[in-house]
C-alpha cells in the first residue's frame, strides 16, 4: 500500500514557476514508477509526465515538453514536478500517481495509487 500526498500548488502569474512535490509512504517507493496528471474543470484528466522507478527515464506530454521537469529522490520518497513558463492553460488540479512497474505510462488506469491532488491556478 502506498499513500501519496501532493503539495506546492497555488496561484501564480503567467510566466511564473511552481514546484509540486508528492510525498509517498512506504519503503517500496523505489519500486514504483510515478506519473503526474492534471484535470481542468470540465475536461478529462490528462497525462503531464512520468518518471521511471530509478529516475533515469522521463516522459512528457507535448503540451509541457521543455517547460516542466520531473525528478525524484528515492531517499526522501518524493517525486517533484518543476513547472516553468506557466500558462493559464496549465490551470488544473494536479495529481501524482504510482504504479508498481519500472516505467511510467500515460494511461491513468494503469496506476495503482493516487494522491488527493493540489490546485494550480495561473492568472493571465
Amino acid at each position: 500500500q502506498v499513500q501519496l500526498v501532493e503539495s506546492g500548488g497555488g496561484l501564480v502569474q503567467a510566466g511564473g514557476s511552481l514546484r509540486l512535490s508528492c510525498a509517498a509512504s512506504g519503503s517500496a517507493f523505489r519500486r514504483y514508477a510515478m506519473g503526474w496528471f492534471r484535470q481542468a474543470p470540465g475536461k478529462e484528466r490528462e497525462f503531464v509526465g512520468g518518471i521511471s522507478w530509478s529516475g533515469g527515464i522521463t516522459s512528457y506530454a507535448d503540451s509541457v515538453q521543455g517547460r516542466f521537469t520531473i525528478s525524484r529522490d528515492n531517499a526522501r520518497n518524493t517525486v517533484y514536478l518543476q513547472m516553468n513558463s506557466l500558462k493559464p492553460a496549465d490551470t488544473a488540479v494536479y495529481y501524482c500517481a504510482a504504479r508498481g512497474y519500472r516505467m511510467a505510462t500515460p494511461e491513468g488506469h494503469e496506476y495503482d495509487y493516487w494522491g488527493q491532488g493540489t490546485q494550480v491556478t495561473v492568472s493571465s
